[in-house]
């Protein structure tokens, strides 16, 4: 690097730690500043905040395994991230119009009694290990990324980064996250972009891409729809079912958490939707630039790909880009780490606080004392990151892989039944927890040890998993008694959920929670779901033309334009009605809130 690269790398780390410095005194001023930003922001901001979230250092170090085992194909393994098309119009609403901080929190409101209890605590205490187990994971991707670049030891690049990140969170709290995020996004956008741009054409352009496969014998990995054993049509379609279908859910992806804190601090409901789908755009376009790199290495680096495969995109970062953008790279860097670290560090804290000390230790705590409580959670979760940090040593793999696991297949349709049917109760909800737990370690861990189910394919792991808990939890919600109707009824009020809810509806009509001659219709009617399909249909149309526009140049622009047209059309659809529910609600949302007051109080 040149004295330019260093200067640059300097003044963005003062930046990167000042600029959320500024948001000190906000922060302070109560538990809604620190974690929510008061619910005062539009939704350019929490959109930005997502996609740099969850940009951490090991993002690209995943998406090369996958692309190097799979290649342009493996982009299917990405795309969890099509679940933001349908949440963004269903679970997103639900959860922003509940005005809870947490997913914890959440059950308290849709749930009731002891089992909502016992929910609330049980999904606050995994999120705290959760964001511990994260920071923990990211750090060492970035002492590895350190160690490659520098020279420095892996745990000084996992452990120093991360000791900077913890100061400037703890005194602005999510005020300085949203901040410091945005700048982040700007600059890792310009480096995504910049590094696909000269990556491909370092080699010769698409052209040269395509011909250097060809004659390697490897022009399969440019086919996203090459299927054989390794990857089958089964999986294929398996993948496509828990993404989409996964976004009327509330907590179908490991991502979910984080991006609910996002949802919380929208200003409305409809810059809740739009800061989601948005972001989920954005994730999709990046997660393919990423792979456009990797297959760029690939060509240029054919029998390195197994050794340093993991590390394409930075490799290649640091052997093109020029003097100054080099510097700009660095930073990227430092920002896809700070990003990650500090949204996490935060919502640790957020569960620790608002979930269980404030619900459960000290309901009438004062907010000064609550922002001081936050902050101690928040030198707690660090303590843990670096303990796990050194638990998961060089097992990041199957560590994740275990953890995705856990977030999916037994619990993504309690997930969805939680929004969509009344009489899922908390018992049935927390024995598909627990279920999940046993039968996923069972699939994933015992079973392959004992030499059954080895040959078992990523699909039908999934479908079985989701089949042995089906009948534990539908089971535990028929033989104990349905949520309390007055419960169902406010929350229903409050909420609007669509599918099976017409008792609850017309009860919460009869007690006055719901008036007919100042309702807003809120349920997807045929019109609703052709906007669903020209999301989703965005989604894959952008993922494929850009793709293809380096490989079938005038195929790939006319998929990019059926995105445009279909991106139009989503929100063609769904503006007005966004609006309409927007304006409609945030008369009520004063009234709601005292509502929610009430339920910080444990009363079983």
């Amino acid at each position: 690097m040149t004295n330019l690269d260093i200067v640059i790398i300097i003044l963005f780390l003062l930046i990167f730690v000042v600029a959320p410095l500024v948001f000190y005194k906000k922060a302070k001023k109560d538990l809604s500043s620190y974690f929510l930003a008061n619910r005062e922001l539009s939704w350019r901001l929490p959109a930005a905040s997502i996609l740099t979230s969850h940009t951490a250092t090991d993002t690209p170090i995943w998406i090369g395994g996958v692309i190097y085992s799979h290649g342009l194909r493996g982009l299917w393994y990405t795309f969890f991230s099509a679940w933001y098309a349908l949440s963004a119009f269903i679970s997103t609403k639900i959860f922003r119009r509940s005005l809870a901080y947490s997913q914890a929190e959440y059950q308290k409101l849709r749930f009731g009694g002891l089992g909502a209890e016992l929910l609330r605590g049980w999904i606050a205490g995994w999120q705290i290990f959760m964001n511990m187990f994260i920071v923990g994971w990211v750090s060492i991707a970035m002492g590895k990324i350190c160690f490659y670049i520098f020279g420095w030891d892996i745990w000084i690049g996992a452990i120093l980064p991360t000791l900077i990140v913890f100061f400037y969170v703890q005194a602005s709290g999510y005020w300085g996250i949203i901040i410091s995020t945005s700048l982040h996004f700007i600059i890792i956008s310009i480096i995504i972009i910049t590094l696909s741009i000269f990556s491909i054409f370092a080699i010769g352009g698409p052209s040269n891409i395509v011909s250097a496969l060809n004659t390697l014998g490897e022009s399969w990995r440019l086919n996203p729809f090459y299927f054989d054993s390794d990857f089958t049509l089964g999986w294929f379609l398996t993948m496509l079912v828990i993404a989409i279908i996964g976004g009327i859910g509330m907590g179908t992806s490991i991502d979910w958490y984080i991006d609910a804190q996002r949802v919380a601090s929208t200003r409305s409901i409809k810059d809740a939707s739009y800061a989601m789908w948005f972001a989920g755009l954005f994730t999709i376009i990046r997660n393919t630039l990423f792979a456009l790199v990797i297959i760029s290495f690939y060509v240029a680096h054919p029998f390195e790909f197994s050794t340093y495969g993991e590390l394409a995109w930075y490799r290649m970062g640091i052997d093109l880009l020029p003097y100054g953008l080099l510097g700009l790279f660095i930073v990227a860097i430092i920002a896809i780490h700070f990003s990650t670290i500090s949204a996490h560090l935060n919502l640790g804290a957020l569960y620790a606080t608002r979930d269980i000390y404030h619900h459960y230790m000290e309901p009438d705590a004062s907010e000064k004392k609550l922002i001081n409580i936050s902050r101690i959670n928040t030198f707690m979760v660090l303590t843990g990151s670096i303990f796990f940090t050194q638990m998961i040593g060089e097992q990041i793999t199957s560590w994740l892989i275990y953890a995705l696991w856990l977030m999916a297949a037994g619990l993504w349709l309690p997930n969805i039944l939680q929004v969509i049917w009344w009489r899922f109760n908390s018992w049935g909800y927390l024995s598909a927890w627990i279920a999940n737990l046993a039968i996923s370690w069972l699939i994933v861990w015992i079973l392959p040890s004992l030499g059954i189910g080895v040959g078992m394919t990523q699909e039908w792991q999934f479908w079985w998993a989701m089949i042995l808990c089906l009948p534990i939890y539908l089971f535990f919600t028929y033989i104990t008694k349905p949520e309390d109707k007055e419960k169902l009824a406010i929350y229903y009020a409050m909420t609007r959920p669509p599918g099976f809810w017409k008792p609850i509806k017309a009860y919460a009509i009869e007690k006055g929670y719901l008036s007919i001659e100042e309702d807003v219709d809120c349920s997807l009617k045929l019109k609703d779901i052709f906007g669903l399909i020209c999301s989703v249909a965005t989604y894959v149309t952008a993922l494929l033309g850009i793709v293809f526009i380096f490989i079938q140049t005038v195929f790939g622009i006319l998929l990019i334009i059926i995105s445009i047209i279909a991106g139009f059309l989503t929100f063609k659809t769904f503006g007005e009605k966004l609006q309409t529910e927007s304006s409609h609600y945030t008369e009520k949302e004063n009234t709601f809130k005292d509502y929610i007051d009430d339920t910080q109080k444990w009363d079983l």
